[in-house]
């Protein structure tokens, strides 16, 4: 990649600037060793247009855009801005040009305030803030805006939706005229995420902005997109105005053929049961503060209940209780009628199985291997031992080579450390390993996030064959468009409380974004728990 002028230096304070330029990325490649991440890709995002990259995982979507904010350099290819050849060596070298990204996780400091995490962005700050000069312009700054914030409030006790609300305005403040969204709506709900993206396009359209969004979303793409560019595979396999496309051809596109059906409907079998049974269950969070709060809840036999909740209110507490990483303070759990505390042999008597989001972190030992990670449940049971001492070896690679098969796992090797599986394949040894042999309850938490279309739909699909089984299924996710995909019945959590019920019939997601955001939550009431006996 040829050199560029560096870039020039960040103004110490925000100021008006001319509108986005022209952004054009013109056969760029990336490897890493052997691997080609990106093969000759091209991409052209119009000033003032929204422009949606999508891609299965692993299509290169991100080694893109870290290539665009200077996190890594193309080995060949151009980047130009405004006709201009550049090339960002840092982020602070792409914020100079104006190009800003809000990523997945947060960035801001929680114990700070909002104004303090705005004024702390900046490359260039004085010796000495003067903070009520900075305040004064943020203020002013703050009426130009789609949506406000509150200065004063650290950031630790704002919501996930308004942590994401803020990092989209610290890039505004920073004057970003080209802003990369990478999965901007993971923990907003419905409503907020409508919201701000529609904010967002109003500014792109005035042209105030252009906007890369990074999205799995067909319906954030066909909503609010101007343009769509296809990855497959590290090359760009598709492009156009979304207005010419369908979501079937673009699944088409990020497939590279048939796309796999997700089969819906109430299920073979009919509901039976009572398998899970939780009784005004209590427990504090990692620094003791309440985290639930009375929580009761029941699932059948032959039933899939969604959680529906915002990242923060609880549901990582009780996953986390059923699965027997937390201890509760009180309350009771029952599973097919027996009092359950989550030790290992009382998971497998009662044939639980769980599902927990980040499952990396949560169930897999990033260093072991593919097949050691599948035998993890199991490894000492009879059918895995030899003379009922020894763990053998040959058995774990054949079970483990069997799963691969039949879950279409896409490893190098049975031999890989599993760390170095993508997302959506690590979910699938995962899934393969809690759905292996009869499961009674099988407890998921947001299994599918950040994963792309083909992993969506096919972790959904053995979800619904577990619930066809006789499964009873507890279902905790912060994407309501998954819980209307998949449940029977409706829960949502807000400040660690059951705060609505619904079938999935009537259910209306304004309603339940209106709950998940913690809207009349102390006015509902309190599902008994013999409501569903």
């Amino acid at each position: 990649m040829s050199a560029a002028p560096t870039p020039p230096a960040a103004p110490d304070a925000p100021s008006r600037r001319a509108p986005p330029r022209l952004l054009e990325v013109e056969g760029l490649s990336k490897s890493f060793g052997a691997f080609l991440a990106l093969d000759d890709v091209s991409l052209r995002v119009e000033p003032g247009s929204v422009h949606a990259l999508l891609g299965e995982n692993g299509a290169g979507k991100s080694t893109l855009v870290k290539c665009i904010m200077g996190y890594q350099p193309a080995d060949r290819g151009h980047i130009r801005l405004g006709g201009r050849e550049v090339a960002p060596k840092s982020p602070r070298d792409a914020q100079a040009l104006g190009i800003g990204m809000v990523y997945q996780h947060f960035t801001l400091v929680p114990n700070m305030t909002v104004c303090e995490n705005l004024v702390l962005s900046r490359a260039r700050l004085p010796f000495v803030i003067d903070w009520p000069k900075e305040r004064t312009a943020l203020a002013a700054f703050m009426k130009r805006m789609p949506f406000q914030a509150d200065l004063d409030a650290r950031v630790r006790s704002l919501s996930a939706g308004e942590k994401q609300k803020i990092e989209i305005l610290k890039q505004l403040y920073l004057d970003s005229r080209i802003v990369i969204l990478d999965e901007p709506t993971s923990v907003l709900t419905p409503a907020e995420a409508d919201q701000v993206l529609s904010m967002l396009r109003g500014m792109a359209q005035a042209g105030e902005i252009s906007i890369i969004i990074i999205t799995h979303k067909f319906r954030e793409v066909t909503r609010f997109a101007d343009e769509v560019t296809v990855l497959r595979r590290g090359r760009k396999v598709g492009q156009g105005r979304v207005t010419d496309l369908t979501p079937a051809a673009m699944a088409e596109m990020m497939m590279g053929g048939a796309v796999p059906a997700e089969a819906k409907g109430p299920g073979a079998g009919a509901i039976g049961d009572r398998r899970l049974h939780i009784a005004d269950l209590h427990a504090d969070d990692d620094v003791g503060v309440p985290a639930l709060r009375g929580v009761t809840l029941e699932v059948k036999a032959g039933e899939i209940v969604g959680v529906a909740a915002i990242a923060g209110n609880g549901q990582e507490e009780l996953v986390e209780v059923l699965a027997g990483q937390r201890l509760r303070t009180s309350g009771s759990v029952r599973v097919s009628g027996a009092n359950f505390e989550a030790r290992r042999d009382q998971t497998r008597q009662l044939r639980v199985r769980c599902l927990p989001e980040e499952p990396l972190r949560n169930a897999c030992v990033a260093t072991m291997s593919v097949a050691e990670n599948m035998a993890l449940r199991a490894f000492d049971e009879p059918r895995y031992t030899v003379l009922g001492w020894f763990v053998s070896q040959s058995k774990i690679h054949g079970t483990a080579l069997q799963m691969v098969a039949d879950y279409g796992i896409r490893a190098p090797s049975i031999h890989t450390p599993i760390g170095r599986l993508s997302g959506g394949n690590v979910q699938r040894a995962v899934l393969a390993r809690e759905l292996e042999g009869e499961v009674d309850l099988l407890i998921a938490a947001n299994p599918c996030m950040g994963l792309d279309f083909a992993a969506v739909a096919e972790i959904h699909a053995r979800i619904r064959a577990a619930r066809d089984r006789g499964a009873a299924v507890l279902l905790v996710s912060a994407d309501l468009d998954e819980v209307f995909a998949l449940a029977t019945r409706i829960l949502v959590m807000s400040e660690g409380r059951i705060v609505h019920e619904t079938p999935v019939e009537s259910a209306e997601p304004a309603v339940l974004g209106k709950y998940m955001a913690g809207h009349g939550a102390h006015e509902a009431p309190h599902p008994h728990d013999e409501r569903h006996a």
